[in-house]
């Protein structure tokens, strides 16, 4: 292989390895904004608030049995 063919194979390698960096960079960034608390529109958000009512069915369902049990 001559001097150009490497200095072609060098720069195809850097180029395709700079562009997936780049990729994967911009991947990243936009996964972790979702994962940051923003007043309700972020994923993490939405699971938060889903988990407090379940609790707060659980605590609802706990109190039903509690009244069945009593009347029993």
């Amino acid at each position: 292989m001559t001097a150009n063919d490497w200095a072609g194979l060098v720069l195809a390698f850097t180029s395709i390895t700079g562009s997936l960096a780049i990729a994967v960079r911009f991947l990243v960034k936009y996964y972790l904004v979702e994962l940051r608390p923003n007043s309700g529109s972020s994923i993490k958000d939405r699971v938060g608030e889903i988990e407090k009512k379940i609790d707060k069915l659980e605590t609802r369902v706990d109190q039903i049995y509690t009244l069945l049990m009593d009347k029993q």
